[in-house]
């Protein structure tokens, strides 16, 4: 349990000594670990409960500090593992999610899609999804579970130990308060020719993205077209195969056309993937060869397959780094929402930034050719570059991302007589952060001395 604490917040090994605070019950279930978290998996004083609507066990006071050791009433790797793997959404499947999941329906609908209008297609998937407001887990717009939970344990640990100042590697580089990274997922012919105008927009703010092609069926792909993307600065991913929505069908499935997508990354010189339409299963990835995946939704409430990740960090999915998808994407909002405005955008940032996380958006130069959709576009990469000049958002390409998460995965926190110093590749642009308490919240703060000015935020568990 230990070991998911410290990847997180990147700090001394033997800070915390984590153990069980009893047996923990046969099933997993919902329950609670404090106001405002819940927690999916076994945990002790009762059986959890199977559905999320029943009364759930509250095990908020069952943790203890004996002897300096912190003895919860849950395995924290076991539930943060189980929330980031979202081993808990079979607990609340609905009977309308068993008929959109029918291959029969999929088949029918993805054989239909190409030739379905926008108006058409968004009435459809309106009847889909319709109660997703009523969804109660993920918390949507932005699900803060896990960052939530780590919080919490750590201010329990300061706690036990009676320690005042704790110190970790702050999680973005040059003491970024919070990351964005924009991505564009090319779904048709008149997208892929729409990519150079996007381009421009995204160049006359000073922000580069990833473009995800799809190599088969959908349209062509040449090596001149992929050289416009990478000579203006731009990256290129891998889009599923052929976006036929069957890609995770089964494992057999999965793993044949796994080894045409990988193919295709050697030939694209992509290291990152999404699968079409958000599709997913952790548990296979070890069949592709990328570095890092952008398939996995952090709330799931307006995607075909629900669920979610309930956190706004990256993390290791066996030897891939996810980038989860944190905001609502283009298509969702104009046509499911039915707004045309960047406020849902807004406040799913402010609330990612409030935590340090990962924003990350999907939009899709198939959608953004109208006018009104450009204007609402330009409104948010114009909030983005505020964002940057204002408060130093880091604004990244998906693989800057993912090498700095890889790098600070190898960072060190030594201490040398008095002094703290963060050894490890990239350690030029790490940062020394301090935990501390107010109340039972830990609150995150910059060193000031050692880390070009102080920045202090409230990371707390409320």
């Amino acid at each position: 349990m230990n070991q998911i604490l410290l990847d997180y917040f990147r700090c001394h090994g033997d800070f915390a000594d984590l153990g069980l605070g009893g047996n923990l019950s046969n099933e997993s279930g919902f329950f609670r670990i404090k106001q405002g978290i819940t927690g999916y998996g076994q945990c002790v004083g009762g059986p959890p409960s199977p559905k999320l609507a029943d009364p759930i066990v509250d095990a908020s006071r069952l943790a203890q500090c004996e002897q300096g050791r912190l003895r919860l009433p849950f395995d924290l790797t076991q539930v943060v593992d189980n929330l980031r793997y979202e081993r808990y959404v079979t607990s609340f499947r609905r009977s309308s999610d068993r008929i959109t999941q029918s291959e029969t329906v999929r088949r029918i609908y993805y054989w239909l899609r190409p030739v379905l209008p926008v108006s058409l297609r968004k009435h459809l998937q309106r009847m889909s999804f319709n109660g997703w407001r009523e969804i109660a887990f993920p918390r949507w717009p932005v699900d803060l579970t896990i960052e939530s939970l780590m919080a919490h344990v750590l201010a329990l640990v300061m706690k036990c130990h009676r320690i005042e100042r704790f110190p970790f590697i702050w999680f973005w580089p040059d003491g970024a308060p919070g990351c964005a990274i924009m991505t564009h997922d090319v779904e048709t012919a008149a997208g892929r020719d729409f990519c150079g105008e996007l381009m421009n927009l995204d160049d006359a703010f000073h922000i580069a993205s990833s473009f995800q092609i799809i190599p088969e069926a959908r349209y062509t792909v040449t090596k001149n077209f992929l050289d416009s993307l990478r000579s203006r600065g731009f990256e290129v991913n891998v889009h599923d195969l052929n976006h036929d929505g069957f890609l995770f069908r089964t494992k057999e499935e999965f793993v044949r056309r796994a080894r045409e997508i990988n193919r295709y990354a050697k030939e694209f010189g992509a290291e990152g993937f999404r699968s079409g339409a958000m599709y997913r299963n952790q548990d296979w990835y070890d069949f592709l060869d990328f570095s890092y995946d952008m398939s996995v939704p952090n709330v799931a409430h307006l995607e075909p397959q629900r669920g979610g990740c309930c956190t706004v960090m990256p993390y290791f999915a066996g030897k891939l780094l996810e980038l989860p998808l944190t905001t609502i994407q283009d298509y969702s909002l104009f046509h499911i929402v039915g707004d045309y405005s960047i406020n849902l955008w807004r406040r799913q940032i402010e609330l990612i930034m409030q935590r340090h996380g990962l924003i990350s958006f999907i939009t899709h130069p198939d959608y953004l050719a109208g006018k009104r959709a450009q204007e609402v576009y330009v409104d948010l990469l114009s909030h983005l570059d505020q964002l940057r000049t204002r408060n130093n958002l880091w604004l990244a390409l998906p693989r800057e991302v993912n090498r700095w998460w890889r790098n600070r995965h190898q960072m060190r926190l030594v201490q040398d007589g008095n002094q703290r110093r963060i050894e490890g590749p990239d350690s030029e642009r790490a940062r020394i952060a301090y935990a501390t308490l107010e109340g039972d919240r830990a609150v995150y703060s910059l060193d000031s001395q050692a880390n070009r000015g102080a920045f202090v935020a409230a990371s707390a568990t409320k």
